[in-house]
Order: structure tokens, then C-alpha cells, then sequence
């Protein structure tokens, strides 16, 4: 059935008014993706709060944004007037329960455990305004059974981000079984805001970004083992044969060979067998070799760039 006209033209107005209204954003998590949220968010005129469970780290993004920004600066890519703006818009919180008050969004970018989320963002909702939308950043962990867990499904909403997310121009937005069409319509002009273009999915395992590129990145890395060709000449495939601006291999250093791993297995648990892990990538998470985080992954990070490493 479809929704009349003037309802229709109410719930856009609704969701207008949300997405123009969230002035307070709190970013759960300071690692690459959190600081970088939290960036966008604050250069597109938002108030943003960093939280982070180890004391000092959220000053100490901050301190990362300041410096990016004055590269830009620099550069002529950004006024300095800007970037004075933005960084004012940012601040670091050591208290999750006072930071949680009067904000109008929650974004959580923690490592990719449930029962983590959960109890954040449960946290978060005890004590957050009821019209607060709460969101959460995963790249394949279900929207739906977040919402129900934390008791709060209508607002509730995915907002997945690339990597950096100042730079990528994408945000998947994910909707769970109980997202009300306000928050997705609120979500969907957020993005606007933020400079963004966004796309809207159901909440599947893996959503629409992740299983496609995990489903890459990992046919790349069986065809590493079996020897059909160098980690350099498989990037280079799809690079110069497809236009994709970075080779599988090097993107799974940069999103992280742990997280690509554990996307894996929860896709491999869901949906079957065509997502079984390849065993390298398994062996080279044990060995520490988790990507640019680590240093070394597929590539060795040096400070003149990315070296193809070998692995056998």
C-alpha cells in the first residue's frame, strides 16, 4: 500500500527538520574511522564529542584532525578560517553518560563486536534525548538485532561510512526491520549535509558494500595462494583493467585484514560456504600482519608508501 501524498509530504518535512536539527553528534571510538566521522561532521557545521574508552585518545584525535587540517591549509585546500571553525565543533569527553546528554545523533565506530555496540549505545539511550537518532557504523553486524537489544528500533539506523570518510563520497545507510521511515528520511538528508551520497539497503548480512567487496578481496587473495599472480599485478588488474582506484589487495591492508577476516566469518556463518575465509588471510591476521595499521599486511607502509611484501 502506498502512502498518500500529504503523509508522504509530512514524513519529508519531518525528516527535513531531523537532519536539520542534529547541531549535537557523539562519536563513539577515535580509531580511523571515528576521527574521521567526527571530522565531516564538524566541518559540516555540527557540534561533535569524542569518546573514548582509553584515556587521552580522544584528544589525541583531535590533535590528528588539527594536523590534517593544517596539511589542507597548507595546501590551499581548506580557509584557514575553516579550519578554525572545525575544530571548534570538536571536543573530547572522558564521561559517556554526560557526553550522551542533549545530543540530537550517535554514531558508534567500535571494533566489530555486538555485544560491544550494545552495550555502548544501551548506555548512550539511558540517558540521550528520546528524539536522538542512534546509529551505528558497522560494515556487516545486524541493524536489527542492535535496535532490538538496545530497545530503541524505530531510531535506529546503520550509517555506514568508507574509509577515509573525509574523502569518500559514500555512505550506505542501512535499514533494520523496525527503522522508522523518519529516521531513514532524516539519515538520507544528514548525508546531504555531510557532502555526501548516499544509497539505502535492508539489513542483510553484509548489507551491500561489504559483501560485494569481501567477495573481491577474497577471490584476490585465493588466486595470491594458488600463485596466479604477484600481489602487485592483481591489484594492477582491476586498477588499470577495471578503474578501481585501489587493487583489492591493498584495499584489504587499508581496511584491515582482521576486520575483512571477521566480516568473513560472520558472512560465512550467515550466508554459506562461497564466504569461507581464505586460510592465508587467517594466518597472516595470527601473525600480527594486519594491514597499514600494523605496518604490514600485503604491503609493508613506509613512510614513501606501500611495498609490495611477500607472504610465502
Amino acid at each position: 500500500m502506498s502512502t498518500p501524498p500529504a503523509v508522504a509530504a509530512d514524513l519529508t518535512r519531518d525528516a527535513e527538520r531531523a537532519a536539520l536539527q542534529m547541531n549535537r553528534v557523539l562519536v563513539l571510538g577515535t580509531g580511523t574511522m571515528g576521527q574521521g566521522i567526527a571530522q565531516v561532521c564538524a566541518a559540516a557545521g555540527i557540534e561533535a564529542r569524542l569518546v573514548d574508552a582509553e584515556p587521552g585518545r580522544a584528544s589525541a584525535a583531535i590533535d590528528a584532525i588539527a594536523a590534517l587540517l593544517g596539511r589542507s591549509v597548507d595546501k590551499g585546500k581548506l580557509s584557514a578560517e575553516a579550519r578554525t571553525a572545525t575544530l571548534a565543533r570538536l571536543s573530547a569527553e572522558t564521561d559517556l553518560e554526560n557526553a550522551s546528554r542533549g545530543i540530537d545523533l550517535v554514531i558508534e565506530a567500535v571494533p566489530e563486536s555486538m555485544e560491544l555496540k550494545v552495550s555502548l549505545l544501551g548506555r548512550v539511550v539511558a540517558v540521550a534525548p528520546p528524539h536522538a537518532i542512534v546509529a551505528s557504523n558497522t560494515s556487516s553486524l545486524s541493524i536489527t538485532e542492535m535496535a532490538a537489544r538496545i530497545g530503541a528500533a524505530p531510531r535506529t539506523v546503520g550509517l555506514h561510512f568508507f574509509n577515509p570518510p573525509p574523502v569518500m563520497e559514500l555512505l550506505e545507510i542501512v535499514r533494520g526491520l523496525g527503522t522508522s521511515t523518519e529516521t531513514v528520511g532524516a539519515s538520507v538528508d544528514l548525508a546531504k549535509r555531510l557532502g555526501k551520497t548516499s544509497i539505502v539497503v535492508h539489513d542483510t548480512p553484509g548489507f551491500a558494500t561489504s559483501r560485494l567487496g569481501v567477495c573481491i578481496g577474497a577471490e584476490a587473495i585465493r588466486m595470491l595462494e594458488s600463485g596466479v599472480a604477484s600481489i602487485v599485478d592483481i591489484d594492477r588488474a582491476m586498477e588499470l583493467g577495471y578503474r578501481h582506484p585501489m587493487g583489492p589487495l591493498k584495499l584489504t591492508d587499508l581496511v584491515g585484514l582482521d576486520v575483512r577476516l571477521s566480516i568473513l566469518d560472520h558472512l560465512h556463518k550467515e550466508l554459506g560456504e562461497q564466504f569461507r575465509a581464505p586460510p592465508l588471510l587467517r594466518q597472516m591476521v595470527r601473525a600480527g600482519r594486519l594491514g597499514k595499521k600494523s605496518g604490514l599486511g600485503f604491503y609493508r607502509w613506509t613512510e614513501s608508501g606501500p611495498v609490495a611484501e611477500p607472504v610465502r
